[in-house]
């Protein structure tokens, strides 16, 4: 599927572009400028990976954008509900959900990146077959289908958004997540039953034992792996455990690319259990889980909101699972929703970053 058009040209034009081709970048991080250190220079930043999907990950993209301009979003490609498992479903295409989500999460704070990602994030309204489409959702799929090739169609939206970074899927190929829970039929809550579906995982009631892949050996997008290999930083998390993070491990392409990088691993813990899919669990169950699926997996840094960790020690011994230092800091929202704020969370990033990253061109 080729067919430039004109229409395509100019907006590719329209976007604000630097040097090289590549999106201008906004003003040098605010955080960074408010506590009165010297902004980052252009290309003396951490490359940083974040994977994740939804809002979990969205939370995480509208932090880190703020301490670097070299950030890239991995992004599951599991979803089948709501707009997009509808597009999934009629189209054969990726579900695009969860990439609209990181792509409006990664625009500017000023009145063009406000602008557009209201826009992409609009959903429609109707008695008809539009009804609870998002847009952005259509725009991801329209210029799959003119340009055939994911990633020059999520880079095209980048630009037009002047996202403060870069979205890429975590493989081309449609994804079905199934699980195995306990219970997830109340009236039998001994037996353990194979759950099919992200959607139907996430508010499954019952106890999820593991969850798996169809196929099982996807491949993954090849830009998402060589950005993995090549970051300082990879954050993993916040996000629904077993439907946005979880997946990323069941990649094998991808866990050889995080087991094998040389860069430093964080882990960002939720706030608070998800009803249904962790209804119940501890921040160190969040680890264990973790490493159920991906048993050679390290890390290097597990960071929690201080009000979300119960117990340090029990937290910090099952970190050491992993390799890796606990860092509690307040990192929630003070309106008291389980929401993360982007300011703190992006200081705690910072403040990770500077602390337990190797001697790195940034610092």
């Amino acid at each position: 599927m080729t067919g430039r058009t004109p229409r395509l040209g100019r907006l590719r034009r329209a976007v604000p572009e630097s040097r090289g081709g590549r999106p201008a970048e906004g003003r040098p991080a605010r955080l960074v400028e408010a506590r009165g250190a010297k902004p980052r220079r252009r290309g003396a930043q951490p490359k940083v990976v974040a994977l994740g999907g939804g809002m979990g990950l969205s939370a995480s993209l509208a932090a880190l954008r703020r301490i670097t301009g070299d950030l890239t979003a991995v992004v599951t490609v599991a979803d089948d509900g709501g707009s997009s498992g509808r597009l999934r479903d009629e189209l054969g295409v990726l579900p695009p959900g969860d990439l609209r989500k990181a792509l409006a999460a990664l625009c500017g704070d000023d009145d063009w990146g406000q602008t557009w990602a209201r826009v992409i994030q609009h959903r429609f309204q109707s008695q008809g077959d539009l009804h609870e489409h998002a847009v952005g959702n259509l725009l991801i799929v329209a210029l799959w289908e003119q340009l055939g090739d994911h990633v020059q169609a999520l880079d095209l939206v980048g630009r037009l958004l002047g996202a403060h970074g870069r979205v890429l899927p975590m493989s081309a190929v449609p994804l079905e997540l199934q699980a195995l829970v306990r219970g997830h039929d109340p009236e039998r809550p001994d037996d353990v039953d194979t759950v099919r579906g992200q959607a139907t995982v996430a508010l499954t009631p019952g106890e999820v034992q593991s969850v798996h892949l169809v196929p099982n050996d996807p491949p993954a997008v090849p830009e998402a792996v060589e950005a993995v290999l090549d970051a300082d930083w990879v954050v993993l998390g916040p996000g629904s455990w077993f439907s946005s993070v979880i997946p990323h491990l069941l990649v094998p392409q991808l866990l050889d690319a995080l087991t094998s990088t040389k860069a430093r691993r964080v882990l960002s813990l939720n706030l608070v259990p998800q009803p249904g899919e962790t209804e119940g669990f501890s921040p160190q169950r969040h680890l264990e889980v973790l490493a159920r699926h991906a048993p050679k997996l390290a890390l290097d840094v597990v960071l929690a909101d201080e009000a979300a960790v119960p117990d340090r020690e029990v937290l910090t011994d099952a970190a050491l699972r992993f390799g890796a230092a606990v860092e509690l800091a307040p990192v929630a929202r003070t309106d008291g929703t389980p929401r993360h704020d982007p300011e703190l969370l992006a200081a705690a990033y910072d403040r990770i970053f500077r602390m337990h990253g190797r001697i790195g061109p940034w610092r």
